[in-house]
């Protein structure tokens, strides 16, 4: 029975609030004087769900794409202890003989229930805006390749990201849909006009927005307007004020409003862990002072962002509302990935999945199925 605590529940924030845990899931939620039981005394900490993070290539020195058990498990526990309960594990592009291997390793974590899933990001991006993906392995999406990449997941690929421009990508677009995957769009130099056609026929992401695609421009919209502008379309959004301006941040929040922004860390190995040397995919990382840019180019490769920081940032530096963050890191994440019956809000009958924060909104500690991570 946790007591006290300021609960941002989906019809808003609750002072002096009580939560119930029995097992895995909440049994009770209310205000004032809670039913008897063990008391766990909150002193008017901030209670929201979990975080779900549905772009992540790995933490605390673990790569998501490397295949090994420990490196995979280090990397998950590495974003548990900073609220994320539920994830995807993104994997960067890869010929697709390697893809397949690197989901075989992840299928297991799956099963169990330490992942969510998987991202695939590439091989079917453009090279003009392929950011840190080795361009030698790029590929167009044709039918037998994104065939042998769905059953080679058996199931637990849940999103690929592609560039629609491509030749086979609207045709891929349809392929993933109707496999019941989430097409996201991303990594492109298309145009609007070349956009449109890929949303129509069922993409409903767009990938980390304004990273890794052509510029929104006035006089060409490019994939940026036309995503931003498409209520089909849910929008990523790294929110580290690395990779996006918290102005620009806060425009395409509010724009795209509560029912499509969802924040991701687009984390990558060295999230949690020291500056130094680092390898994504096939290319070599540096990261100083949390930054992460490619050894050879200097290009921006992913993040070091974790889920609390996102959501800090988002209220504190972008200056959007605590429920605005709780939908973006935790409703709408659930939403898309079709588990918002199960996780994704403070609510009886779903999983016990919590996060702390203090006044500062930091990290204070984490619940995930009813037992503390942190």
């Amino acid at each position: 029975m946790l007591t006290g605590g300021r609960l941002a529940l989906p019809e808003g924030l609750v002072d002096d609030g009580w939560l119930a845990v029995s097992g895995e899931r909440i049994s009770g939620i209310g205000t004032g004087t809670p039913p008897p039981g063990d008391q766990v005394e909150l002193g008017g900490k901030l209670v929201v769900p979990g975080f779900i993070d549905t772009h992540c290539h790995g933490g605390g020195g673990g790569s998501f794409s490397s295949g090994e058990s420990k490196e995979l498990l280090r990397a998950i526990a590495a974003h548990r202890r900073h609220g994320t309960t539920t994830m995807l594990a993104s994997l960067v592009s890869e010929p697709i003989r390697a893809l397949v291997d690197q989901l075989a390793a992840l299928r297991e974590l799956v099963d169990e229930g330490e992942l969510a899933g998987v991202h695939l990001e590439g091989p079917f991006i453009a090279e003009a805006r392929c950011g840190a993906h080795d361009p030698a392995v790029l590929l167009e999406p044709d039918t037998a390749s994104v065939d042998a990449l769905l059953r080679a997941g058996h199931g637990t690929v849940r999103m690929v990201t592609l560039a629609p421009e491509l030749t086979g990508g609207v045709r891929a677009v349809r392929q993933l849909t109707e496999s019941g995957v989430i097409a996201a769009i991303g990594h492109t130099d298309g145009t609007e006009e070349q956009i449109r056609p890929a949303i129509d026929a069922g993409a409903t992401v767009g990938t980390h927005l304004f990273n890794g695609m052509r510029p929104l421009h006035h006089r060409e919209p490019g994939p940026i307007g036309a995503l931003l502008d498409d209520e089909r379309i849910t929008i990523e959004l790294i929110s580290d004020f690395v990779h996006v301006h918290p102005t620009v941040l806060r425009v395409a929040a509010r724009y795209a409003g509560r029912g499509r922004t969802v924040l991701i860390t687009d984390a990558m190995s060295a999230t949690d862990a020291a500056d130094g040397r680092y390898q994504l995919g096939r290319l070599e990382v540096d990261v100083r002072d949390g930054v992460a840019t490619l050894a050879d180019t200097g290009s921006l490769a992913g993040s070091t962002l974790t889920m609390d920081v996102a959501f800090r940032n988002l209220v504190r530096g972008a200056g959007l509302t605590i429920p605005d963050a709780v939908r973006a890191t935790s409703g709408r994440p659930a939403e898309l990935l079709g588990i918002d019956d199960r996780t994704g809000s403070l609510e009886s009958g779903l999983a016990a999945d919590l996060v702390l924060l203090d006044d500062d909104l930091r990290l204070v500690k984490v619940l995930r199925g009813g037992e503390w991570v942190s």
